[in-house]
């Protein structure tokens, strides 16, 4: 009997995730994105375990600097976004949107999310109902628009948001429990979104992360998936307009927070 993909979150740098992904039957593992080596080395070691492959999500530093490191100790080969290699470090397999790899034995599906930066990408693992977003999808959120345009993002978002429901999304960054009090301002009469932050506030308390989170509980929750909401648009005083001038206004909303 084939065991299931074992998916560790590892807490990275002062509020970073990045994330192991092991095959026990076979003793590959990967990684997703690479904020720092010290952390990543501590939890392989901990474990036993190697590092086979780094699957990287976009160029910014605090997802690619442990990578050199990483790849000298391990002999781990890079992937990353073809449309994105000449900021990346060097990669052993680009990929392209719409395009498809096998880690682990599982399929990979390669998803342009381009917004927060033009060229990030996303890594969709069917077989193990997981989406591996960094700063893209986020929980309760979604990453700034350093290079790409409201309706890019908009774009990539309902792309993800057409995931199966029960798809774990795997995101970059311990913000959740800033993004549910942003989330409260334009979502103010979800009773979903209030359970949500009580979870999340006591989660936090424990020490516990709030990544990976479900897509069904992102669609009921984040502001950022629901421009079409007839409520949230109702709050903006907004009706008439399209879903992603919604998000627009939304996302803007939350850099002026």
């Amino acid at each position: 009997m084939t065991m299931p993909l074992e998916i560790i979150t590892l807490p990275c740098l002062s509020d970073n995730y990045a994330f192991l992904i092991h095959n026990p039957d076979s003793g590959e593992t990967a990684l997703v994105d690479a904020p720092e080596a010290g952390a990543i080395k501590a939890a392989l070691e901990e474990r036993g375990w190697g590092l086979d492959w780094i699957l990287l999500t976009h160029h910014h530093w605090d997802h690619v600097d442990g990578v050199a490191e990483l790849r000298e100790a391990y002999g781990a080969k890079v992937t990353g976004a073809e449309a994105d290699a000449h900021r990346l470090p060097d990669l052993d397999l680009a990929v392209k949107d719409g395009g498809t790899f096998t880690l682990l034995g599982e399929e990979v599906q390669v998803m342009d999310v381009s917004g927060h930066t033009v060229g990030h990408i996303a890594y969709y693992i069917p077989g193990a109902d997981a989406v591996f977003t960094a700063d893209s999808l986020m929980a309760l959120g979604c990453g700034r628009l350093f290079e790409g345009t409201p309706q890019q993002m908009w774009a990539s978002l309902s792309r993800l948001a057409a995931l199966p429901p029960q798809t774990m999304v795997y995101s970059g960054h311990e913000y959740t429990q800033s993004n549910g009090a942003f989330a409260a301002t334009v979502d103010p009469g979800n009773p979903a979104l209030q359970d949500r932050i009580r979870d999340i506030a006591s989660a936090r308390e424990k020490g516990d992360p709030t990544v990976p989170s479900s897509l069904q509980v992102e669609l009921g929750t984040n502001p950022f998936l629901r421009a079409g909401d007839s409520a949230i648009r109702a709050h903006l005083g907004m009706e008439d307009a399209d879903d992603a001038e919604v998000f627009a206004e939304i996302r803007k909303r939350k850099d002026n927070f």
